[in-house]
C-alpha cells in the first residue's frame, strides 16, 4: 500500500500539465483592443475636426489637439473596459449572491457548483465514456465542499480586508477570490483522501471515507491525483494569461511539498505500537523547516523565534498545518489584492506560521482535555503514540518515576493506561503550561501584527481572534 500511496506525491508533475485546458493568449486580446481603439480614434479625430472648426477655434493646431485628446480618451476607455472584461474566462457564469456575512457560505458554494460544471465540460475533447463525468461530479461533491470551508473563505476575506476595507467585492473580484479559495479546498480534499487511506480511517466529516465506498476502494489513490490535477485546471482557466499565473503555481507546488513532508514526519516519527521517547526530541522537528524560494509570493526561510521554553515548536508536523491552512489562503488573498512588497510576504509568513503552530498545539490539548460533545471527536493521541505537544512538554520536566509511568502506559489501548498518563500530566500541570503558552503565543502574534506596515492587518487579527481560546 505504501508504494501505491507514493504515487499521490510522485505522479503530480506528470499528470498536471496534461489536464490543463488551453486558455486565451494575451496577443489576440491586445490586437482586439487595438482594433476597437483605432476605430474610436478615427471617430475622435472626426469629432475633433468638427469641434476645431467652430467659430473662434478654426486653427489647425486646435483641430489636431482636440482630435488627439478625444482619441486618447477613447483609447483608454475601450482598453480599460476590454481588459476588465477579459479577467474571467469565456463561458464563465456569474452566480447570484447576496454578498452578506450571513450568506457567505451559500455564495461561496454557488461558485463551487460552477467550477464542477466547468471541470466536467473540459473533459469533452478527450472523448471519454459518459460515466466518467458522473463519477468525477460525485468525486468532487463528496470530498471538496463538506468541511467548514474556513481556508477557502479566508482567501475572500483577505481580499475584502486588503482591497475593500471589509466591504462587498465587485462580482468579478469576488469570483476570482472565490476561485482561489476553492483551489485551497481542493488541495485540502486531495490531502484528506490520501490521509484517510494512510491512517486506515473509517469516517471523515460525518460520512464514510471515500476509499471505504464499495465502488471506490483503492481507486481513491488515482482519485486523489485527479483532485490535485483539477487545481491546476482551474488555475489555468482563470489565471493562465496573467503575470501572477506562475507565482500561483509555485505557491501551490511549494505548499504541497511542505505538507507532504509534514505528513511523512507524522507517519514515521513513532511506531503506533512501540514507545520510543528518544524519537520525540524537539530537535528532530527543528531539523525540518520549510524553504520556499524568495520572491513576492514567498518569504525567505526565517530562523525560529528564540524561546527557551521546551514547548516551542512542538513538532515539524506544524508545517503541514501552518502553510496550507494559514499562509496559503492569506498569501493568495494578498496577491489577488495587488500586494507585491516581498517584505509583507515575509511578515505574513512569519505570522501565519506562528498562528499555525498555536492552532496545532491547541489541537493536541483539545485531543486530551477537550469536551467530545463540543469537539465532535474522542481524543486518541495517548493511545495512538502521537508525538503531541503535551508529551513533548512533559518529558523534559518529568521525574524518573513519572517518566517510567509514561513509558509503561503511553500507546496502550486501555482506559487505565490513559488515566495513568493523564495523572502524570496533572502532576506536571500541563493544563497550566498550555494556558501560559496560549497567552504568550497570542501576545507574540499581536506584536508581530503591529510591526506590519504597508497593508491593512485586519485579516491577521480576524484569524487570530477565531483561534485564540477556541474550544473545538
Amino acid at each position: 500500500m505504501n508504494t501505491a500511496l507514493g504515487l499521490l506525491y510522485k505522479a503530480k508533475y506528470s499528470t498536471m500539465l496534461g489536464a490543463h485546458r488551453n486558455s486565451q493568449s494575451v496577443i489576440p486580446q491586445i490586437l482586439s483592443t487595438l482594433s476597437m481603439s483605432t476605430t474610436l480614434a478615427v471617430v475622435g479625430l472626426a469629432a475633433g475636426v468638427v469641434v476645431g472648426l467652430q467659430p473662434g477655434v478654426a486653427t489647425l493646431p486646435h483641430v489636431l489637439e482636440a482630435a488627439l485628446v478625444l482619441a486618447a480618451v477613447g483609447l483608454m476607455v475601450i482598453a480599460a473596459g476590454r481588459l476588465r472584461r477579459s479577467a474571467l474566462p469565456a463561458g464563465c457564469v456569474y452566480t447570484a449572491r447576496k454578498g452578506t456575512k450571513e450568506s457567505a457560505i451559500a455564495d461561496f458554494k454557488g461558485v463551487f457548483t460552477e467550477l464542477t460544471r466547468e471541470l466536467v465540460a473540459e473533459n469533452a475533447p478527450y472523448t471519454l465514456p459518459k460515466r466518467l463525468d458522473a463519477y468525477l461530479s460525485r468525486l468532487m461533491e463528496y470530498n471538496v465542499p463538506k468541511g467548514k470551508l474556513t481556508r477557502g473563505l479566508t482567501v475572500i476575506n483577505a481580499v475584502k480586508e486588503i482591497s475593500a476595507a471589509g466591504g462587498k467585492l465587485a462580482d468579478e473580484q469576488y469570483r476570482r477570490a472565490a476561485v482561489l479559495g476553492w483551489c485551497v479546498e481542493w488541495l485540502q480534499a486531495f490531502f484528506l483522501v490520501a490521509d484517510d487511506i494512510m491512517d486506515e480511517s473509517e469516517t471523515r466529516r460525518g460520512q464514510p471515507c471515500w476509499y471505504k465506498l464499495d465502488d471506490v476502494k483503492m481507486n481513491a489513490i488515482n482519485d486523489g491525483i485527479i483532485l490535485e490535477a483539477q487545481i491546476y485546471q482551474i488555475l489555468k482557466r482563470y489565471f493562465g494569461s496573467e503575470p501572477l499565473y506562475v507565482p500561483l503555481l509555485e505557491l501551490f507546488h511549494e505548499v504541497t511539498l511542505q505538507t507532504a513532508l509534514g505528513q511523512f514526519l507524522d507517519l514515521t516519527t513513532a511506531d503506533p505500537h512501540k514507545v520510543d521517547f528518544s524519537r520525540f526530541s524537539l530537535d528532530v522537528y527543528k531539523q525540518i523547516g520549510p524553504q520556499p524560494p524568495a520572491g513576492p509570493m514567498f518569504a525567505p526561510n526565517l530562523a525560529p523565534p528564540t524561546d527557551p521554553s521546551p514547548a516551542r515548536c512542538p513538532r515539524a508536523v506544524v508545517y503541514k498545518t501552518a502553510f496550507y491552512s494559514f499562509y496559503l489562503p492569506v498569501a493568495l488573498g494578498m496577491r489577488l489584492a495587488g500586494i507585491t512588497d516581498p517584505t509583507l510576504y515575509v511578515q505574513a509568513r512569519a505570522i501565519c506560521v506562528e498562528m499555525g503552530e498555536m492552532f496545532q498545539v491547541q489541537d493536541d490539548y483539545l485531543d486530551c482535555y477537550g469536551d467530545p460533545q463540543v469537539t465532535g471527536k474522542v481524543g486518541t493521541d495517548i493511545r495512538d503514540n502521537k508525538c503531541s505537544w503535551l508529551i513533548n512538554t512533559a518529558l523534559p520536566i518529568a521525574s524518573d518515576k513519572q517518566r517510567n509511568v509514561l513509558e509503561a502506559n503511553y500507546a496502550k489501548k486501555s482506559d487505565g493506561a490513559e488515566r495513568a498518563v493523564r495523572t502524570v500530566y496533572d502532576e506536571l500541570d500541563i493544563v497550566g503550561k498550555f494556558r501560559a503558552y496560549e497567552d504568550a503565543a497570542n501576545a507574540r502574534v499581536l506584536e508581530m501584527i503591529a510591526q506590519v506596515h504597508g497593508m491593512p492587518t485586519t485579516i491577521f487579527t480576524m484569524l487570530l481572534a477565531k483561534i485564540y481560546k477556541r474550544n473545538k
